[in-house]
């Protein structure tokens, strides 16, 4: 009985892989002329020393583009190169297995090279026993941002959930957390504002792996039933808690279409916040999340208000853009651009929240809150309520001191490196 449709990638998809795959290729050779071949290496990268997790085994991988190696091969190339090993199945999370799809929009099941493709943003965000049942062992490498609304760890802890119920052993090939893996910040979810965008109790900005998460989620008993599944993970070599993604000696990848840059990902835990509200933050331009703004908007009196604040490493110009995309597509907005000054002293979720409660300040009777997506975003409605009702942020903030303690403690036991 076939339960979902497939259809082939489309030219434009192959197009775009075998694209970003050669750029890969370019860029660490480019690496490897200036000596910083080898810094780290990926899960991917040391796959080869872990063979005999998968001898004589399915292999279903949860990816997208992002999983390629220093060399710029695929995940699924070297899984197929690998002896005994079997490719029985691809899993592609938010924005499609090639990275293209849109932001919230569904994805088809596909196939490649005679492989299923199964979308897990779309008729369902959860591996199915059918989906499963000519696998035996899940792999997860997607690169993550460390935001804790962006989606793909999600998608990786429904995986973990399903592999743990259908008796499948589960592997994770870690990556770096771009944004580093020491500063953390923010509220801790409240689980009734859990959703897609927010699943467990974790601070906002999170300084974990994917890998880190994983044993997070299941060693906190997170998944749903308290499942216990069978997990490993491929640690990364090199890697250091500090690093930021550019010290690494890897290529970015950008790992969604409006995710273009690591300055993007640095302001990103505070600007997707914008999201949430009638404001422009930014897609379909070229600065996404570096930018916002709305017709209404005066940019000289918002910049001049927010850099008054003098919020640490971040500054702001005044700039115009017309969305082709999104919110306001094809209108002149005017608003703010961010210039960071220094990323080792970004509070970017605080920074978030500050350009949000100006923007009601200057402009309450055209700013609008898109309530309950706002909410989710932050894990809690008492940013929003402290905005509307002109409440001390700064006492809110400081009430997040607790939830930051408790969140470095319980991670302590699941951090690799």
């Amino acid at each position: 009985m076939v339960l979902y449709r497939q259809t082939n990638l489309n030219n434009k998809e192959i197009i775009v892989m075998n694209r970003r795959k050669m750029l890969v290729f370019l860029f660490c050779m480019m690496l490897a002329g200036m000596g910083c071949s080898g810094q780290v290496r990926t899960g991917l990268d040391n796959i080869g020393q872990y063979s005999h997790f998968f001898a004589d085994k399915r292999v279903g991988i949860i990816m997208n583009h992002t999983a390629v190696n220093r060399e710029g091969n695929t995940i699924v190339e070297v899984f197929r190169a690998m002896s005994g090993v079997k490719v029985t199945a691809l899993f592609g999370p938010e924005h499609g297995f090639a990275g293209v799809a849109e932001d919230g929009a569904d994805v088809e099941d596909a196939t490649l090279n005679g492989i299923p493709v199964y979308s897990l943003y779309g008729a369902t965000n959860k591996p199915t026993a059918e989906m499963l049942q000519d696998v035996d062992v899940l792999v997860f490498d997607i690169q993550d941002i460390g935001a804790r609304f962006y989606t793909y760890v999600y998608t990786m802890a429904l995986a973990l959930e399903a592999a743990g119920e259908h008796g499948k052993e589960f592997v994770v090939l870690d990556r770096p957390n771009p944004i580093n893996g020491v500063t953390m910040e923010g509220n801790l979810l409240e689980p009734e504002f859990a959703s897609f965008v927010g699943m467990y109790p974790i601070v906002l900005r999170h300084g974990m792996t994917a890998g880190e998460l994983a044993q997070m989620f299941g060693g906190q008993g997170w998944l749903t039933g308290g499942v216990k599944p069978n997990l490993a993970v491929v640690r990364m070599t090199g890697w250091r808690r500090r690093m930021w993604y550019d010290q690494t000696g890897l290529a970015f990848v950008n790992p969604s279409p409006n995710m273009p840059s690591l300055e993007t990902a640095t302001i990103y835990p505070g600007l997707c916040l914008i999201e949430g509200t009638n404001l422009s933050e930014g897609r379909g331009t070229d600065k996404p999340f570096l930018q916002f703004g709305a017709p209404w908007v005066d940019a000289m009196a918002l910049c001049t208000a927010l850099n008054g604040l003098h919020l640490p490493g971040v500054q702001f110009q005044p700039t115009s853009f017309v969305p082709d995309a999104s919110k306001h597509k094809g209108q002149l907005c005017k608003g703010a651009r961010i210039l960071i000054t220094d990323r080792d002293r970004i509070e970017a979720y605080w920074t978030g929240i500050q350009i949000v409660a100006v923007l009601h300040k200057l402009y309450p009777d055209v700013m609008e809150f898109r309530d309950s997506h706002f909410d989710r975003l932050c894990g809690t409605d008492q940013v929003r309520r402290a905005i509307l009702s002109g409440t001390s942020l700064v006492v809110l903030r400081n009430s997040w001191k607790a939830d930051e303690a408790q969140f470095k403690k319980m991670r302590k036991a699941y951090l690799l490196y």
